[in-house]
């Protein structure tokens, strides 16, 4: 089951694993996860009769608890640790999966793999294994040099020889439409959503230049400018930061819930965003998404799609930097105001 190629080897594939139970660990965070959609549709699509499990932790199973390729979510709650083991390990008593695959590299989840029974359990080879994951799987896909954390989860499904489909599949359902509605009424003027903060300073862009932006796009660009993200402490400064400084009065709709922001995205015209799970919730539900990237290297995270709209600071000009290259402080600060406003006109430009 991995590596070969053409129609009959998939049909194969299909017929093993029909009415099987796979079992999928990757327990966090936003973007990660979101990268994991992508293999589950994969299965759901090649065999619709297998049964899927997912082992994932609350928070962003918010995100993806409606996705229709997922049968089961087993929810795995991140402390106390050890006591969260023990009871999955009483849960499981007695269930065994056909295969298991573990697109993640924490030792956490390392440990939830181990605790599972199942004869083959797929990880990364053990250069992309750190953490000691390589001791928790039978099986491990073919090494190759870093890329992407999106194509190498798609390497799982070239190991199971059935065909790639990117879909992710969190759109935002008919009943959130409904209840959402009277947050974002329809416009004439384009919408831009900010997301303003991640959980890493290092990550973010300067709140008083947020605060510019909104301000150049509504004179500019005749956009209106909405405030998403989370509720952590650098998420409140960073809005009233801006909604302090900014003349144009950015509304801050918040996300008390990962549903909300997602209705709240795809709502958007053009997504901003740091490097945080906002930007990969943009480009999974195919919102034009300009990346604010400069601190993480954005030929291992950056965004998936819409990478023609990304101001990349990590790099110096005409640097050729690896997918290997490691974190850079101070980066962010080199994105200016202007060349966001031009990739969002460029992104406005493309929806006409």
């Amino acid at each position: 089951m991995h590596l070969a190629i053409g129609s009959e080897s998939t049909e194969q594939v299909r017929a093993e694993l029909a009415g099987k139970r796979i079992a999928i660990v990757r327990l966090s965070a936003i973007g990660d996860v979101i990268h994991v959609l992508p293999l589950v549709s994969s299965i759901r699509a090649a065999v619709p009769g297998a049964h899927v499990t997912w082992f994932i932790q609350p928070t962003p199973w918010e995100l993806v608890q409606h996705h229709s390729g997922v049968d089961e979510f087993v929810l795995f709650e991140r402390r106390p640790l050890l006591r969260s083991l023990e009871r999955l390990r009483r849960e499981m008593r007695g269930r065994e999966f056909y295969v298991l695959l573990a697109p993640h590299t924490s030792l956490k989840a390392g440990l939830v793999t181990a605790l599972l029974r199942s004869p083959r359990k797929i990880g990364f080879d053990r250069a992309r294994a750190p953490e000691l994951n390589w001791l928790f799987t039978t099986e491990r896909i073919p090494a190759r040099p870093r890329g992407h954390m999106q194509d190498e989860v798609l390497e799982f499904v070239d190991y199971l020889e059935i065909p790639r489909r990117l879909e992710w599949g969190i759109e935002p359902t008919d009943d959130e439409r409904e209840r959402y509605s009277a947050l974002l009424p329809p416009s004439d003027r384009p919408t831009v959503a900010l997301a303003t903060a991640s959980t890493l300073a290092s990550k973010d862009w300067p709140a008083e230049r947020f605060a510019e932006l909104a301000d150049r796009l509504e004179g500019e660009l005749g956009a209106r400018s909405i405030l998403v993200g989370g509720r952590s402490g650098a998420e409140l400064a960073a809005v009233a930061t801006i909604q302090r400084l900014a003349r144009s009065r950015p509304p801050d709709l918040g996300a008390w819930d990962l549903r909300r922001l997602t209705y709240l995205i795809d709502r958007a015209d053009v997504l901003v965003s740091p490097d945080t799970g906002p930007l990969h919730i943009g480009v999974a539900l195919g919102t034009p998404s300009v990346a604010l990237i400069g601190y993480t290297n954005p030929k291992r995270v950056g965004p998936y799609r819409f990478r023609e709209l990304m101001v990349d600071a990590f790099g110096d000009p005409g640097e050729a930097y690896e997918a290997t290259a490691g974190y850079r402080e101070g980066r962010m600060e080199r994105i200016g105001v202007g060349q966001v406003v031009a990739k969002v006109r460029e992104a406005l430009e493309g929806l006409r």
